[in-house]
């Protein structure tokens, strides 16, 4: 499942592709128009806008999915060298009120309001993981209108690249999975003609094609729109975005221990000595035993997981520290909670 098109992140659920709201497969033009919307001329839409970007786009169906790794795309590298991985760099620049861990990078908590949803609520690191990062042109869909003819260097900035990663709430995202502007769209209607215009920008910086219907879909909708404005959305640096004090940390106070009264003397029976002696054996015996079994105890379970993708599939995403089949290669990030982006 993806987020965007990988949904890493969470969630047992298979994601589905739901229908939007209001029909979006549909032009906005008539079919015995005498001319088609898609021969049109990019100098019909004002200069710079989505829609004269949307006209420069080549337009055909999808290519088969063959050879497709989302780890092609190296999501959640570090590709802008602030030190901080992609994850946290959208959470820094997407979240208010964030408090980060010593370091500046990760993100412990903070506020979202979903441009999806309209919705705002709280993110706190490990619990549920409730945010997932989107890739708004999902990695999927872009493998099969063109990415794969992109070069090594090119995949990685196209699966980091600002414009196309929103952070939003799991339930959403997981909703969308892989689909186009065809087959989803955010179920805030206010958001859609800017989420339509990242998806063109996106498709038109990396020389992306769109499938028909999602032509028709795009155009149809920002037929309706307002002129578009393109965000850069760069990637705060280390510490940036808005952040609040640390509190101050808290110290408990030390126990306070009452000395212990002096033990009576031992009697003198040898009876008395023996069943001493056996109670301390057997206590001894079974302290020991339970501390080998807790050292015994492995969070592994046997299970093991080749990547997130796979831990999806069998519903375990996301698999924390001590879960079956958790391991190390699975939480790049070592909070203890693999396969929690998407």
């Amino acid at each position: 499942m993806e987020v965007g098109d990988d949904a890493v992140v969470t969630g047992a659920d298979a994601p589905t592709a739901v229908a939007t709201e209001e029909p979006t497969g549909t032009s906005a033009h008539d079919d015995d128009d005498d001319e088609s919307a898609r021969d049109r001329d990019p100098d019909d839409a004002v200069t710079g806008s989505a829609l004269q970007m949307l006209y420069e786009l080549e337009v055909k169906g999808r290519a088969p999915k063959t050879g497709y790794d989302r780890d092609l795309f190296g999501w959640r590298d570090d590709v802008d060298h602030n030190g901080c991985d992609t994850r946290n760099d959208v959470l820094r620049r997407d979240l208010d009120d964030i408090t980060l861990k010593s370091g500046g990078c990760v993100v412990l908590g903070g506020s979202l309001t979903s441009d999806y949803t309209g919705d705002t609520f709280d993110f706190i690191r490990g619990d549920s993981n409730n945010i997932d990062i989107d890739h708004v042109v999902a990695l999927s869909n872009a493998w099969q209108t063109g990415a794969q003819q992109l070069s090594e260097e090119e995949l990685l900035d196209f699966g980091n690249e600002p414009v196309n990663l929103l952070a939003v709430e799991s339930s959403v995202n997981r909703s969308k999975s892989d689909g186009d502007a065809a087959t989803w769209l955010p179920p805030r209607k206010s958001y859609r003609c800017e989420y339509v215009a990242r998806q063109i920008q996106v498709k038109h910086d990396y020389d992306l094609w769109v499938t028909p219907p999602e032509f028709d879909a795009m155009e149809g909708l920002l037929l309706d729109c307002d002129e578009d404005e393109f965000g850069n959305d760069d990637w705060p640096d280390r510490h940036d975005g808005d952040v609040k004090p640390e509190p101050a940390p808290e110290y408990e106070p030390e126990p306070q221990y009452e000395p212990k009264p002096d033990p009576k003397p031992e009697s003198k029976t040898s009876g008395g000595g023996s069943s001493g002696s056996s109670s301390e054996s057997s206590s001894s015996g079974s302290s020991g035993g339970s501390g080998s079994s807790e050292s015994g105890t492995s969070g592994g379970g046997g299970v093991y997981f080749k990547n997130c993708d796979a831990a999806r599939d069998a519903g375990a995403a996301p698999v924390h520290a001590g879960d079956p089949g958790y391991a190390g290669h699975l939480d790049r990030d070592g909070d203890g909670i693999g396969c929690e982006w998407s």
